[in-house]
């Protein structure tokens, strides 16, 4: 198996832990359409007109869900079980070949399992906190900039494997350090806050 199949998967993993729905319906109307080669073996069946319509449904209700603040929230945390284990099921299927030889899908699934779990995890972390906005406007371009990292790394991926990965992980360290600062700020102004309520005292 090549290192840039690995690739593939790991970073297909990656926006699966963005929204499996999205990635799921993206790759099957970009192989139908020809926007993208062949899928893989182990992809073939995201083609069915069955798959891609179960999946654009169920992201359909996400992206519903999402906008509601405080459901948004629950959603993404139900999901943290979820996403994981369908990156790690499309890592694995992306550098199936039919050899019989799961090294190498067991070596994507775990690689691809981990990467989805941080996405989804820094996804949490920032959704919580896009949360404390009690209106539907600030999630729902969070979720349209979810949307376009997912068909960036899903349309990407297959001619530059290598940059869609990095794109991925860039973007995974990206949020997880605006999601640090945030809760850092509010961290410290609540502590101001009490501090000043003590005093008060």
């Amino acid at each position: 198996m090549s290192p840039s199949l690995l690739a593939q998967g790991v970073a297909l993993a990656s926006a699966a832990g963005v929204s499996t729905y999205a990635t799921v319906a993206l790759l099957g109307v970009a192989a139908r359409q020809g926007w993208i080669g062949e899928l893989p073996a182990g992809l073939a069946a995201l083609s069915s007109w069955w798959i891609i319509g179960l999946a654009a449904a169920l992201y359909a209700v996400e992206f519903l869900a999402t906008l509601i603040p405080g459901v948004a929230s629950a959603w993404e945390a139900v999901h943290t079980f979820i996403r994981p284990v369908a990156g790690a099921g499309l890592a694995a299927a992306t550098v199936y070949q039919g050899d019989g030889d799961g090294t190498m899908g067991l070596v994507a699934a775990l690689l691809g399992g981990t990467l989805a779990l941080g996405t989804q995890a820094t996804k949490l972390g920032a959704r919580v906190t896009i949360d404390a906005s009690p209106e539907p406007v600030t999630n729902g371009a969070a979720n349209l900039a979810e949307l376009g990292f997912v068909g960036a790394v899903g349309l990407l991926v297959w001619q530059h494997p290598w940059v869609a990965l990095g794109i991925a992980l860039g973007m995974l360290v990206l949020v997880a350090v605006l999601v640090r600062t945030v809760w850092t700020s509010i961290g410290r102004g609540v502590g101001r806050l009490f501090g000043r309520q003590t005093g008060a005292r």
